[in-house]
């Protein structure tokens, strides 16, 4: 520096005046940048923004083809047990109530005897009837006596012929009045009999509504005492009504008298109770529309007791081939009724479909809209969106639990209208 003439010193310092004010200018524009720089980094950071990420894979999906099978159709009723036989047991004869021979609630055969009833009235009754008959026979005797002796004087002469049809009409009279007390005799016989009252039929037996000592009236009305009741229970019946829709279904099906059903009580997940279709009334209820029917159910252990309720199944055709799919696949639009279904691009779309009932083991039958070759999306339609790309896991729609399984098992299952068939 000490070199440079004043000259050259002259026209250094004028280069640094001259440069000063350009090194100003860009070292502020370069603040402004970064300050702005920071200011967008951080008002990103403000809005819970991230660096950009890679696009996500596809959703994984499961998905099957339909299941195949033969099914039968049910139609659902629900009704009461009733006994086949039914009987108000109530005495014959009047007079005092001596003896009870069962207990309350027994099983009884027919002809077993139930009350006693004081026979003793009843047999001096007899007694005397049957004296009435000795006396009978006696007057039949001495006139039909008195016949033969006129009939042999008739041929000398010695009677007259009137006097022999007055003899003749005594021993008519005679055979009347014999007839009359063997006829007395056999009534108090009938008499002497009913006071033993005998079970009229097999079944359970109720409680006794009289105690031995009270005195109970015989009849047939209001008036006669009820000593118990009798219900038949080795066969009963099921009544159940059904509507004006279904009647017509069944006659249309060729339903008639001897089609089976099947029965499961209030507290039964499976139909193991089974009869068969015994009666249809002959028209229809005007004020409800529906029409009483009957079926009778064999009951061999007594378990069934009239007043139950059951739910019942009548089968309303043949078997047919249905295509079945999980009832959790199935997605609601509105009224439609729509399948996720994917394609071999892995595009999902939505098809509509007609459904029929649920069958036991949650498998939905489906009627129409839906091809065996479908890939029907049965585990991740909330992943799945109609138009997007999904990644297809191959599976299987499993049949329905079999009877080895536990009951256990069985109970989560509730019954369909519908079942495989076989």
């Amino acid at each position: 520096m000490n070199d440079l003439s004043p000259i050259e010193m002259h026209e250094l310092r004028r280069l640094e005046e001259a440069e000063r004010p350009q090194k100003g200018r860009r070292s502020r524009i370069l603040w402004i940048v970064v300050l702005a720089a920071a200011v967008a980094l951080a008002w990103y950071m403000l809005r819970g923004g991230s660096a950009p990420a890679a696009a996500p894979p596809p959703p994984v999906v499961t998905v099957a083809v339909p299941l195949q099978r033969e099914i039968t159709e049910w139609d659902e009723y629900i009704g009461r047990f009733e006994a086949s036989r039914s009987v108000e047991l109530r005495p014959r004869v009047s007079g005092q109530l001596t003896a009870v021979h069962f207990r309350d609630g027994d099983f009884v055969r027919q002809g077993q005897p139930l009350f006693t009833i004081d026979p003793r009235p009843y047999r001096a009754a007899l007694a005397e009837a049957q004296a009435g008959v000795a006396s009978a026979r006696s007057d039949l005797a001495l006139a039909q006596a008195d016949l033969a002796r006129a009939l042999r004087l008739v041929e000398d002469d010695a009677v007259a012929r009137s006097e022999v049809d007055a003899l003749r009409a005594r021993v008519t009279a005679a055979q009347a009045g014999l007839a009359a007390a063997q006829a007395r005799v056999r009534s108090r016989s009938l008499d002497v009999e009913f006071t033993t009252v005998c079970a009229p039929i097999s079944g359970r037996i109720s409680d006794r509504r009289v105690d031995p000592g009270n005195l109970v009236a015989a009849g047939d009305g209001p008036a006669a005492t009820l000593l118990t009741t009798i219900n038949a229970t080795d066969t009963l019946y099921f009544t159940f009504d059904g509507s004006e829709g279904l009647f017509l279904k069944a006659r249309r099906e060729g339903l008639s008298r001897g089609a089976q059903v099947d029965i499961r009580l209030q507290d039964e997940t499976e139909y193991r109770w089974h009869g068969t279709l015994d009666f249809t009334d002959n028209g229809l209820d005007p004020n409800s529309g529906t029409i009483r029917a009957r079926a009778v159910v064999r009951n061999p252990s007594n378990f069934l007791t009239p007043g139950m309720f059951g739910n019942m199944r009548l089968a309303t055709g043949g078997t047919e081939k249905a295509l079945l799919v999980p009832d959790t696949a199935v997605q609601a639009d509105q009224t439609r009724k729509l399948l996720l279904v994917v394609g071999q691009d892995g595009t999902v779309a939505a098809k509509e479909v007609v459904l029929g009932p649920v069958i036991a083991g949650g498998l939905r039958v489906v009627r129409s809209g839906l091809a065996p070759a479908d890939r029907v999306v049965i585990e991740g339609t909330q992943m799945a969106f109609p138009g997007s790309k999904v990644t297809a896991r191959r599976g299987r729609i499993d049949r329905p639990e079999s009877a080895a399984e536990p009951k256990a098992a069985k109970a989560a299952a509730p019954p369909g209208k519908a079942t495989l068939a076989g």
